[in-house]
């Protein structure tokens, strides 16, 4: 591998990191105008390249979702520096505010209507806050009259609870996973 990026690897690298949060492959195509086989390219290489230098980022893909990841070996220096700010966020939010951060996590994407529909009160101001705190973020709209806004977490979500991907989730218990696919049926028929 060459010591410099191509051209395309550096402009998908600067949009990677102007967007500073996950963006998929067709975002990505957008954006840089390129195909996908030459935005695949370009992520290869650059993916390639901060592995072989040892870089502190890592290209982390996710659901073909891309963004830039601290290295798993830095976590606990990581922690160090970032870990109190981290920690005092958690502590500071209710159990309403864990249950809802929780049932998108494990749900996402989901509508704030679901989320009120699982924890049976409402959830709108909760919602606004972990926006807030940038816990999670509209990920999409759902294809239903109104087209209400799917939220899932972020990657803040994912550092701030030491999670390095979604599926580092700690498994549901029987009874809320049959919960969480009652209301998917239910929604369904609405």
């Amino acid at each position: 591998m060459a010591d410099t990026l191509t051209n395309n690897a550096r402009l998908i690298e600067a949009l990677l990191f102007l967007e500073n949060e996950q963006i998929s492959m067709v975002q990505l195509c957008s954006l840089s105008h390129l195909p996908e086989d030459e935005v695949k390219k370009a992520l290869n290489e650059l993916s390639e390249q901060y592995f072989e230098r040892g870089s502190g980022l890592i290209l982390h893909e996710e659901n073909n979702f891309w963004s830039f990841i601290p290295a798993v070996d830095l976590n606990e220096k990581l922690k160090e520096c970032y870990g109190k700010k981290g920690n005092k966020g958690i502590t500071r939010l209710s159990r309403s505010a864990v249950e809802a951060l929780s049932i998108i996590a494990y749900s996402q994407p989901i509508t704030r209507r679901e989320v009120t529909k699982i924890r049976g009160v409402g959830s709108d101001n909760i919602i606004k806050m972990l926006r807030e705190r940038e816990f999670i973020k509209v990920v999409g709209r759902k294809s239903v009259p109104g087209s209400p806004c799917l939220y899932g977490t972020t990657r803040k979500f994912l550092y701030t609870f030491n999670l390095e991907s979604l599926s580092d989730l700690p498994k549901l218990s029987e009874i809320d996973r049959i919960r969480f696919e009652k209301v998917d049926s239910d929604a369904e028929e609405n």
